[in-house]
């Protein structure tokens, strides 16, 4: 910005202020409309796995649309980088590239595109997204390398880079970059990300023409201003005071039974916060390790779960809170950690932000939820002869923490991946992948009990038909530590497990972060993705919500009886509901006693 309104005098209309305020959100989602209808692969189209933004000439947040909530950091701290490398040499018609991890990326897979947008010769602002990329180099397909100890061995670091320059192909470029990436697919989608920020750029221009530039400045001033006064309010209605919080990840990928810690202190002092880290484990010498943005965003996710969720997403938000986090941790890991599984280390610490904030928003915030259990296959599709690569999203997917007055969402996925993953659709997955679904369906007795349930997760069975599979887990929440744990009351949820049933009998259960190679055709492949914790006591819960779920068959009948006191003739198939009176009181007695 070139000024603040008071140093333009320029006086603000608030509902002027608001209609900016939202044509900048519809341009970001215009990009997103863009990306999901011109992109290839379904890691994007299906899954959303991207974000799309625009920011001022400085790097910092104008709006943005998070179509995968742990992105909801991702963009601002690389465009800062690329306001500071190129300084003066940024042009009208630049292209610049960026995922590199130890200068603002979040993970290297996730590639982001930014273009600067001029007024009268003068950098104004920048379009930008960024999506999850199929295939990014290194020494594993698909970009998920538990086998890694340091960053090369994970990806092709994309430090920024013009790959258009004053609107020209710079194909030298290009081909460098693309010459070592495996997938032809990922070219394409970086092509549609281009093209997603001309339609920012063109969605910007058209607001220059109705705004002169000390009134759009002052606007902006005045929504960043909104923002932190938002913020700033809902942190004044918590209790000053020091809230703790702790969490763990588990399994290195290198040391059997290893296991990472997360301590977490959230100071809240007037209208600001603090979030400090230290006290949480070193680094890793595997993959299990954040980048200081992975882990940024993934406090900030988080932290707006807790607040009022009409906040404008811009810079501004950022200004009350602090967050301390010690380099050399393995939420801050130094160069050149492997970093990949960074992303999926915000549940851990999602946990440690809601245990902490349960003793001051007891009724806004959720029981845990289902940690990440991933697992990518790749290999080569005889159907089409090509090469093939899949995140298995579908299958990944558990559910959420219930919370006050609210169960649990079902199948919702990760708290990463929340509200921007839908189901892969069934058709499309047998479409894009050399695999047969045999079962996808709710998992019995997964939830977590409580006066509302956790959500449920999921059963899923393919199988492979593919050829030179290979499939990589990377992931957390097999150990029962791990469970999406329950709040004042409520229980555990399920636990998450893989495993690869061979033609000749053989059964493959993987470690959480492990590479299994040369699958067979034919192999079946299972996974259950856990359900989330419960909320309060589930002798609590209505009695015939629980009786619905029994003939759902999401509850079974020896679960309804021993977790909630629910008595269902099977027989019958029909609620006793003396019988449940008695034994409700029954084991109330018991818990006083």
């Amino acid at each position: 910005m070139n000024a603040s309104a008071v140093e333009t005098g320029v006086t603000v209309d608030p509902i002027e202020a608001s209609v900016l305020h939202r044509r900048l959100k519809s341009i970001t989602e215009e990009m997103g409309l863009t990306l999901l209808r011109t992109t290839r692969s379904p890691i994007l189209n299906e899954a959303r796995d991207f974000v799309t933004g625009l920011y001022d000439a400085r790097g910092r947040m104008l709006e943005q649309t998070e179509y995968i909530p742990v992105l909801a950091f991702a963009l601002q701290p690389a465009c800062e980088r690329i306001v500071e490398f190129f300084g003066e040499d940024i042009h009208e018609g630049d292209v610049i590239l960026h995922n590199d991890v130890f200068s603002g990326g979040n993970q290297n897979n996730d590639v982001a595109v930014f273009r600067p947008v001029f007024r009268d010769g003068r950098l104004i602002a920048w379009a930008a997204c960024k999506g999850h990329q199929a295939d990014i180099g290194g020494a594993q397909s698909g970009g998920y390398n538990p086998e890694a100890r340091e960053v090369w061995q994970e990806a092709l670091r994309i430090t920024p880079i013009k790959v258009y320059e004053r609107g020209e192909l710079r194909r030298d470029v290009w081909r460098m970059i693309f010459a070592n990436i495996r997938f032809r697919i990922v070219e394409e989608d970086i092509k549609a990300q281009i093209g997603a920020t001309r339609v920012g750029e063109r969605g910007l221009q058209g607001l220059f023409r109705r705004f002169e530039p000390e009134r759009f400045d002052a606007c902006i001033d005045y929504l960043f201003a909104t923002s932190e006064r938002i913020v700033r309010r809902e942190i004044a209605a918590i209790t000053d005071g020091v809230y703790r919080g702790t969490s763990w990840a588990f399994y290195d990928g290198v040391n059997e039974g290893s296991r990472m810690k997360i301590e977490l202190a959230v100071t809240v002092a007037g209208d600001e916060l603090c979030f400090d880290f230290s006290g949480s484990s070193p680094q890793t010498p595997g993959f299990v390790n954040a980048p200081y943005a992975a882990t940024a965003s993934a406090l900030l996710l988080t932290f707006l779960m807790l607040i009022n969720p009409d906040v404008p997403h811009n810079a501004g938000l950022l200004r009350p809170i602090r967050i301390i986090n010690p380099e050399g941790s393995f939420l801050n890991a130094r160069f050149p950690a492997a970093t990949t599984f960074g992303n999926s280390i915000t549940g851990p610490i999602s946990d440690a932000i809601f245990r902490a904030f349960a003793q001051a928003l007891p009724k806004m915030v959720t029981a845990g939820w289902n940690r990440m259990m991933g697992f990518t296959v790749t290999g080569h599709d005889p159907r089409h002869g090509r090469p093939y690569v899949d995140i298995l999203f579908l299958a990944l997917k558990g559910g959420s923490g219930a919370a006050w007055n609210a169960d649990g969402y079902d199948h919702i996925g990760l708290i990463n991946c929340a509200g921007g993953i839908l189901a892969q659709d069934y058709e499309m997955f047998e479409i894009h992948d050399p695999h047969r679904l045999l079962r996808h369906e709710y998992a019995t007795d997964s939830a977590g009990a409580g006066r509302w349930r956790g959500g449920l997760g999921v059963d899923t069975e393919f199988v492979i038909e593919g050829e030179n599979v290979t499939g990589i887990a990377f992931g957390d929440g097999v150990e029962d530590e791990a469970r999406a744990f329950g709040l004042f009351g409520g229980r555990e949820g399920s636990i998450n497990s893989v495993e690869i049933a061979y033609p000749d009998g053989k059964v493959v259960r993987p470690k959480s972060k492990e590479i299994v190679r040369n699958i067979p055709r034919g192999a079946v492949y299972r996974q259950r993705a856990g359900g989330g914790g419960g909320y309060g006591d589930p002798c609590q819960r209505n009695e015939q919500e629980v009786f619905d779920d029994v003939l759902d068959g999401l509850l079974s009948i020896d679960a309804a009886r021993r977790d909630y006191g629910v008595v269902v003739d099977a027989a019958t198939l029909t609620l006793d509901r003396q019988a449940t009176d008695a034994l409700r009181a029954a084991q109330a007695g018991a818990q006083q006693r």
